[in-house]
């Protein structure tokens, strides 16, 4: 068994590449930083180190002597200056702490005393004097790590600036997506249209765009068969009345032979095919008046004027049609008149051809809280519980009816109820034998 496929979010496939990768270049430029700004300290700091061992190597100090420092200035980045006589003696130094130590060779050293590292520049002074400048190497740490991280933060203000403004271009194209997708749910047999391209992105346009042709052709399958039931149906009522006049001719010279039966299951079998082309008209002209505007509709008017349609085939068939409304209910829809009129003379001739003879249909018009809700109830035989998910199946019939039938009624009822906003269900009585229809209003 195939499993359902796995759907995905655009906004999380987003979140998961992107937010990534903007930390991880967040992540690089501070390495990067890192390490160009480590270098242009060193490079700075080493000059500044230069120049202030050479001066003191080569003019001592103005003073004479130099002046102490503590361990606060040292963290702060202040050389410690060292310097030995020729003998190699410490003859000065600005801060205690530092043992005294062999002079170094001239040039950039790094030494550890301690719990302390130092970059030391050692000079040659005159009289074969030895000048040591030492700056603590944590400072200059600190300060690359600072200069780095003011470079970084411009590029992790922007990462939530850029998450955000990708969250609204995400949003405003999911916006733009949902609206199509709404607009293509719309659609159906009766109201196809072409979908808007005005703000529709420029790679979703092609798809749309191939989409609107499909519709176009759909809608042009739609109109030829609507075209071909109408042009169908119309002329196979000129043979059918044809035939029917040559059967009444018939019946006059084969009264009371041995051919009346046969006779008469031929005219019952003519009336069915008339019965269904009359349907097929009335479901024609059904979905090409789908389209008209809707309007509000009386619903009482319109129960009446069906019953009073029908009672000729009640009385025909001995049925006891009428019409039970409740009292004060006057109840309105928004929709065609023809619609609601098709569903319920469908749904009315329906019970009063499948009631037996000497039964009752009522119909009920009442009110439910906010629904609008009719019923048409018989005393017929009902419908088994196996065949009510099929009868409105086009041409279903249930096996052993004994009544006429195209096996459209129904369908044309719901697909009419449906445009009118009514939901259309079956169900049997509970008292006795019989079928109740019910219309209600959904909204």
């Amino acid at each position: 068994m195939q499993g359902v496929p796995r759907t995905f979010s655009i906004w999380r496939r987003l979140l998961w590449w992107l937010v990534p990768t903007f930390l991880a270049v967040a992540v690089l430029t501070a390495g990067l930083s890192y390490g160009m700004f480590t270098h242009m300290v060193a490079d700075f700091l080493d000059g500044q180190m230069v120049q202030l061992g050479d001066s003191v190597a080569r003019y001592g100090q103005p003073t004479g002597s130099l002046g102490q420092i503590d361990d606060a200035a040292i963290a702060k980045g202040d050389y410690v200056v060292q310097v030995f006589d020729p003998d190699g003696r410490l003859a000065s130094t600005s801060w205690n702490g530092l043992p005294a130590g062999q002079p170094m060779r001239p040039g950039l050293h790094d030494l550890r005393t301690g719990d302390r590292a130092w970059r030391v520049y050692a000079a040659a002074g005159t009289g074969g004097r030895t000048v040591q400048v030492f700056q603590s190497r944590d400072f200059r740490a600190g300060l690359a790590v600072e200069r780095a991280g003011m470079a970084a933060v411009p590029v992790l203000v922007l990462v939530p600036l850029l998450m955000l403004v990708m969250l609204g271009v995400a949003r405003g194209i999911s916006r733009s997506l949902r609206a199509i997708g709404q607009q293509a749910a719309r659609q159906d047999a009766h109201s196809i249209e072409e979908l808007p391209l005005a703000h529709v992105p420029d790679e979703i346009r092609p798809l749309v765009s191939s989409f609107n042709d499909l519709l176009a052709r759909l809608r042009e399958s739609f109109v030829a068969q609507r075209r071909f039931v109408q042009d169908a149906a119309h002329e196979l009522r000129t043979p059918i009345a044809a035939v029917r006049v040559q059967l009444e001719n018939l019946r006059d010279e084969l009264a009371g032979s041995a051919g009346t039966r046969q006779l008469a299951q031929l005219e019952a079998g003519l009336q069915r095919a008339q019965r269904l082309v009359d349907q097929l008209l009335r479901m024609s002209r059904q979905e090409a008046a789908a389209t008209e505007p809707a309007g509000p509709v009386d619903v009482e008017v319109q129960v009446r004027e069906s019953i009073h349609g029908l009672i000729a085939l009640a009385d025909r068939r001995q049925v006891d049609l009428g019409l039970v409304a409740q009292d004060g209910a006057v109840p309105t829809l928004q929709c065609t008149a023809a619609d609601l009129r098709s569903a319920l003379d469908n749904l009315v001739e329906n019970a009063v051809r499948y009631t037996p003879e000497g039964g009752v249909v009522d119909v009920h018009l009442k009110r439910e809280g906010a629904c609008v809700v009719v019923e048409v109830v018989d005393t017929g035989p009902g419908i088994s519980p196996e065949h009510l998910s099929r009868v409105f199946d086009r041409f279903y019939r249930v096996p052993g009816s004994l009544a006429e039938g195209s096996g459209l009624g129904l369908s044309i009822a719901q697909a009419a109820a449906r445009r009118c906003g009514l939901r259309l269900s079956l169900r049997n009585r509970s008292d006795r034998s019989g079928l109740v229809a019910r219309l209600e209003s959904t909204g």
